[in-house]
């Protein structure tokens, strides 16, 4: 079975213009984002952008730092993320935002663990949010998806990508994930949308120390309490 992280992402923002390549601690948010993704055992990692000129820097970054690229439609998201991940062959295509910098690898390797004994149409640790904004995980049978695609012409649910699913829950064999160990952090703030969004991140970076690429989720649990202190 072939598994892939499909890093969805644009240089514009209107509210952080260039965020995916601003650095904290030495290292763009993109790089800090692959290098997390990479602790993965076995798992390719894609980059999807778009095709409007603003987005060349991205392509430009992925060449010199040996990350594959897709770039596609920019309004029709849904499209890129599918194609991103039939470029690689992939069986199953696991969503992350260029804006979620914390990634939960306990959660990601359950998941995946899970797809591979159990295939069903999709995985996500998004309903309810019981975890922090910023760390969503979303896996996608992309058969399924493609499937799926070509019956909706909805605009909205185009650029969206898996809005459709969340509000039609009789679609697809699916299974859902929950923090509940840590009600604490849900409804936090952990993407990267705005200046102190960025702000914050570099402290819980720094608050991580050495250990700010490979952590725990506890560790993060703790420094995200420190940050706020």
């Amino acid at each position: 079975m072939n598994i892939g992280a499909i890093i969805l992402c644009r240089y514009n923002s209107s509210r952080l213009p260039g965020k995916i390549l601003k650095e904290i601690r030495g290292k763009t948010i993109l790089q800090h984002i692959v290098d997390r993704l990479g602790l993965v055992n076995g798992l390719k990692i894609i980059v999807a952008t778009s095709e409007e000129s603003t987005d060349d820097i991205i392509e430009d970054y992925c060449d010199k730092n040996n990350i594959p690229c897709y770039r596609g439609s920019l309004q029709n998201v849904a499209e890129r993320f599918l194609n991103a991940g039939q470029s690689q062959d992939l069986d199953y295509a696991i969503r992350i935002n260029g804006d979620n910098l914390f990634i939960n690898l306990e959660n990601l390797e359950d998941m995946i663990a899970k797809v591979r004994s159990n295939p069903i149409d999709f995985y996500s640790n998004v309903r309810g949010r019981t975890f922090p904004y910023g760390m969503s995980i979303e896996i996608l049978n992309l058969k399924f998806y493609q499937d799926l695609m070509v019956k909706i012409n909805n605009e909205y649910y185009r650029e969206h990508v898996t809005i459709y699913l969340y509000e039609n829950e009789d679609i697809g064999k699916r299974k859902y994930f929950y923090n509940n160990a840590h009600p604490e952090v849900q409804g936090k703030r952990l993407a990267i949308d705005e200046k102190e969004d960025l702000q914050q991140a570099e402290k819980i970076l720094s608050l991580l120390g050495d250990r700010y690429n490979n952590y725990t989720f506890e560790e993060l649990i703790m420094a995200i309490a420190k940050s706020t202190i």
